[in-house]
């Protein structure tokens, strides 16, 4: 019995190993076809080299949202201060912002048309949120919906829950979905995610047409862990003198975005801080960027900015004087 035990065990891994494999296989075929194969075998390769790093990689030296361990130090402190059970229900607490951008050359067919932002939602580890989330969308009126990354809790592991979860709260979001990963997401949520009808946009671009005038809404892929994005390959193809919105995980490549003539950016990353003193002062926003930029609108140059505070949360769910939001901005003719 203990031989046929055993064998059968070994019989078992290589029939699940060949099925991960097969999994995996068929996940990089339809990458490669999507992305072609040079950008998906760079970020799988990275992404495996790269995952539960603490130390290294990325814009920051230091990535505390890798560093698990500490994740339950937090959280017990903050049990044993008392505050631990305040901070989750302030999690459910989720605003609806409304943020106009006025912009010269804006076609006047989308004088008024508005754009339904949503980032950092985390919905394998924010359940409580996401209910909310749906109970809120139901009401809203927007053209467009954009996500703007970090659709895991994690960084590492399975994503079937994350697809799971991102699939309940899509049925209620309205079509016209486009998104970009964030440092929290793997290329192997894409395929999953397209079967549910989000157009994701990997440093690529689509034009958005109305009344025979259109704008352009380009993505990148992650800027501040993966270092996957290139401007240059997602706006080529678009003329100079059309209005333009990036879509980035984070808004720390505002240099570049400005600099490449982008009307706006509408970015996350950050959560405002998720803990911060009173006033709404961040103790960290993760990020290499000025703090003015750390949360709402703002403006370098002649780009025009948003950073969402994001309406989930990540490292221990937990929010305190920062409240998570989601946003309708309203495109106006200047």
């Amino acid at each position: 019995m203990g031989y046929d035990y055993a064998l059968f065990i070994i019989n078992l891994k290589i029939v699940t190993d060949s099925t991960i494999n097969t999994h995996e296989q068929v996940i990089l075929e339809k990458l490669e076809k999507r992305l072609g194969r040079m950008h998906a075998r760079l970020r799988l390769g990275i992404e495996n080299e790269n995952e539960q790093r603490i130390f290294g990689g990325g814009l920051n030296f230091f990535h505390i949202e890798n560093w698990y361990s500490i994740h339950s130090v937090i959280r017990n402190s903050l049990r044993l201060s008392g505050l631990y059970w305040r901070g989750c229900k302030n999690t459910m607490r989720i605003k609806i912002q409304h943020n106009d951008i006025k912009l010269a050359g804006l076609p006047l067919a989308f004088d008024g048309y508005t754009i339904l932002h949503i980032s950092d939602m985390h919905v394998d580890i924010n359940h409580g949120a996401m209910h909310r989330l749906v109970e809120i969308l139901f009401d809203l009126d927007y053209d467009l919906c954009v996500l703007t990354g970090d659709y895991r809790g994690k960084t590492y592991g399975p994503i079937e829950k994350t697809i799971e979860c991102m699939a309940s709260v899509r049925s209620h979001i309205k079509d016209n979905i486009y998104a970009v990963l964030g440092n929290h997401d793997t290329i192997r949520l894409v395929p999953s995610f397209e079967d549910m009808g989000i157009t994701m946009l990997l440093n690529e671009s689509v034009t958005i047409e109305r009344d025979n005038t259109c704008i352009h809404l380009v993505g990148i892929d992650d800027a501040h862990y993966y270092r996957m994005d290139n401007i240059e390959k997602a706006t080529s193809g678009i003329p100079h003198d059309e209005i333009s919105i990036l879509l980035s995980h984070t808004p720390e490549i505002y240099r570049q975005a400005a600099h490449a003539d982008f009307n706006v950016l509408l970015a996350g990353h950050t959560h405002g801080g998720q803990i911060c003193l009173p006033g709404q002062i961040p103790i960290t926003l993760d990020a290499k960027l000025p703090r003015y930029m750390g949360s709402g609108p703002w403006q370098y140059h002649n780009l025009i900015g948003y950073t969402s505070a994001g309406v989930g949360s990540s490292v221990v769910t937990v929010r305190f004087n920062c409240l998570p939001e989601i946003t309708l901005h309203h495109l106006k003719c200047s």
